[in-house]
């Protein structure tokens, strides 16, 4: 997608932008010409992404915790002092934990409940005003993934979360959908992320086997047997927030190369 500036001067929101695929996101929006607040819990990423963007159309919001109400309400503060109603949000902050069900406790799931599924909540609530008064230029883009869509072994909470967040994004695109404002969510497969190094060298250590043999474990079930690229994630997201998507909404669009088809 090329940069067309279709975005100039419109707020965008895009929370867990320090890194992998928020990272993406905010530098895809940022070239688009959107005025984008970076939002996670650690400063110096988030710093890191804002001066690779265009001079002037970043700001940081740092110590946001997603699951917690204040926290999201302070930092709004913030972003909306720097440049205005938000009229873009992406939801992207999250979590994964490792389990075999029966191993998997009630912190860990209440964990990733929370961090995956309720932050999606309490932001879109936090924001929900500014969107319906963006009217038809008001756009929410929740990054959930292909466990959204289908189950995986091992993350039964995550999983379980995911779908959440599937659910959640079609509610939102029906109730909103008389005032302009649409709500979809992008549904990545395994991506070319920080989380997804960190898994791959922990099956590099259990196994013994080399990184390339380790990503051919992990991108199995991709028919294209590779990564997804974070800017593939990011692409998706600017168009999804463009103008010329205002008819799209309610979606759940997989980027994993073929893996999970929508019937």
């Amino acid at each position: 997608m090329s940069d067309t500036g279709d975005l100039a001067g419109r707020h965008a929101l895009v929370t867990g932008a320090g890194s992998g695929i928020g990272a993406a996101i905010a530098r895809r929006l940022g070239r688009a010409g959107a005025r984008v607040t970076l939002a996670g819990r650690r400063e110096a990423p988030l710093r890191a992404v804002a001066a690779e963007l265009p001079a002037g159309c970043a700001a940081v919001v740092a110590d946001v915790d997603v699951t917690d109400p204040d926290a999201i309400a302070r930092g709004l503060v913030t972003a909306r002092e720097t440049f205005g109603p938000i009229v873009i949000l992406v939801n992207n902050a999250g979590a994964v934990e490792s389990a075999p069900f029966a191993k998997t406790s009630i912190d860990q799931w209440q964990r990733t409940i929370a961090v995956d599924l309720t932050s999606v909540f309490l932001v879109t609530r936090a924001v929900l005003s500014d969107l319906i008064a963006a009217g038809s230029a008001g756009r929410i883009v929740n990054v959930a993934s292909t466990a959204g869509l289908v189950g995986y072994r091992y993350v039964a909470a995550y999983c379980a979360a995911k779908h959440g967040v599937v659910g959640l994004t079609r509610a939102l695109a029906l109730e909103l959908a008389s005032t302009g404002v649409t709500a979809n969510a992008v549904c990545p497969g395994f991506t070319d992320t920080p989380l997804a190094r960190a898994a791959i060298a922990t099956i590099m250590a259990k196994t013994g086997r080399g990184e390339a043999e380790a990503i051919a474990e992990m991108t199995a079930g991709n028919p294209q047997a590779r990564l997804v690229a974070p800017e593939e994630v990011a692409d998706t997201v600017s168009w999804l927030v463009s103008p010329g998507a205002a008819s799209i909404n309610g979606q759940a669009i997989a980027i994993a190369g073929g893996e999970v088809m929508a019937g």
